[in-house]
């Protein structure tokens, strides 16, 4: 197939295909009139990156994966540098899990303070005689 087709079948532009055969991701044969050339295997290849890079991979990371489909085997993530790229993704993704984790916690924590000060600033308000009503509600979700 083309170009243009596999661009069509694996839902992105010509443009990325370039760019990923400028990276030695993806590796065209040419026509004699120059055309490039493509068969289902790089349809294969460009699916598994995509699925990848909808992972949070980037281009980089998802080269072990290629490699190995590449290398003749059924699923790009069978070869050992395959395995070690998901571990080191867990990791990152679970460091980022603990950081969210924390970050979470202080909000919480300054919604609570902000719901406790604005609470007293109504009631301060409303025990003024001939003050203003309180313009808003607070009410725990």
């Amino acid at each position: 197939m083309r170009i243009g087709e596999l661009a069509a079948r694996a839902g992105t532009t010509t443009r990325t295909l370039r760019y990923y055969e400028s990276r030695g991701l993806l590796a065209a044969r040419r026509t004699g009139n120059g055309y490039r050339t493509y068969d289902e295997d790089d349809l294969r290849l460009l699916r598994q990156i995509k699925t990848l890079q909808d992972f949070g991979f980037d281009l980089e990371e998802t080269r072990p994966f290629v490699d190995c489909l590449r290398a003749g085997h059924s699923a790009g993530d069978t070869c050992p540098a395959s395995l070690a790229v998901y571990r080191r993704k867990l990791a990152e993704l679970d460091a980022l899990i603990d950081e969210l984790g924390s970050v979470r916690a202080q909000v919480g924590a300054e919604l609570a303070r902000a719901e406790v000060m604005a609470r007293a600033e109504v009631m301060a308000t409303a025990e003024v005689p001939g003050g203003p009503e309180p313009r808003c509600e607070l009410s725990p979700e």
